[in-house]
């Protein structure tokens, strides 16, 4: 149901608020770049800090801004079930086309825990959930057996698998049907993903370099596996400059070099630091992105 590349948005800020004018411009030009949809409220876009408010907002401000030209998967996730299903809701209300949500964090639940919260948020909602697969923010690992269980339900149609492990990634693919999307949580194992049966990616890297994350998704969609590894390869330094700290940090400070948005980041989280901006930008111009 929702494959290809997935730009997981940033969320723009500016004195301390959602900066929708820049929100609406960067959404915008991934359309215009030809990704495949839009997720707003993950990680990338620091859903950890923003208001529940905010949250809702920043949601209904993608639905309407992409105006049912590509899909809108709303990040919803908790590590509360109950919020979860609330986020998931006012979602669905404001016409996104799925949600994503990931596994509950800090509470570490068991594989029977994990697979319960996914079962109420479906069955309560009715709406296409991506489960989000990441251990090293989560602290909870969920294992492809809890994953093809999911799999069967009628609500939950793919995952966004970032436990980086290419191994496990393919007891995934091996243990859902074909029509569930295994996408990539990591852009640099975008294309080892999809060599092992996956169906796409759900980006950082396409927030400043859409149009290239496309072109690598397609390519080797349409059987040419040389020409795609070649992008990936061309793509690798980026990859490397974006995740040299913590996401976002590192995107957020790309966009903002790119005249596109402030580069106002909220605590924990802190501004790149000045030797990691000047590697970014330096393979921002390599690239042809930043001029």
């Amino acid at each position: 149901m929702f494959e290809g590349v997935l730009t997981a948005l940033i969320t723009p800020f500016r004195d301390g608020e959602v900066d929708e004018p820049a929100l609406r411009g960067l959404i915008e030009r991934q359309i215009e770049a030809g990704v495949d949809g839009l997720v707003p409220c993950g990680s990338t876009g620091e859903s950890a800090t923003l208001s529940h408010d905010e949250h809702n907002r920043v949601v209904a401000i993608t639905i309407d801004a992409a105006a049912d030209r590509v899909p809108v998967v709303a990040g919803t996730g908790s590590n509360s079930t109950a919020e979860a299903i609330s986020l998931t809701a006012h979602a669905k209300e404001a016409g996104a086309a799925g949600a994503l949500l990931l596994s509950p964090y800090y509470n570490k639940p068991t594989q029977e825990g994990i697979y319960e919260h996914y079962s109420a948020v479906a069955r309560e909602t009715a709406l296409p959930l991506v489960i989000y697969n990441i251990p090293g923010r989560t602290a909870s690992n969920i294992a492809p057996q809890t994953i093809g269980r999911l799999a069967q339900l009628e609500h939950v149609v793919g995952i966004k698998e970032a436990s980086g492990d290419l191994d496990q990634i393919a007891h995934v693919v091996a243990a859902c049907p074909e029509d569930f999307a295994v996408l990539s949580g990591d852009d640099a194992l975008a294309l080892p993903l999809m060599s092992v049966g996956g169906k796409g990616v759900i980006s950082t890297s396409s927030n400043v370099a859409a149009g290239q994350m496309a072109e690598l998704v397609r390519t080797f969609a349409a059987g040419d596996a040389d020409g795609a590894r070649r992008l990936h390869h061309e793509l690798l330094p980026l990859f490397d400059a974006l995740f040299c700290e913590t996401n976002p940090i590192p995107v957020k400070a790309a966009c903002a070099a790119l005249g596109w948005c402030d580069g106002e980041i909220r605590l924990p989280m802190t501004p790149i630091t000045a030797p990691n901006l000047e590697r970014l930008k330096v393979v921002l111009k390599d690239l042809g992105i930043l001029r």
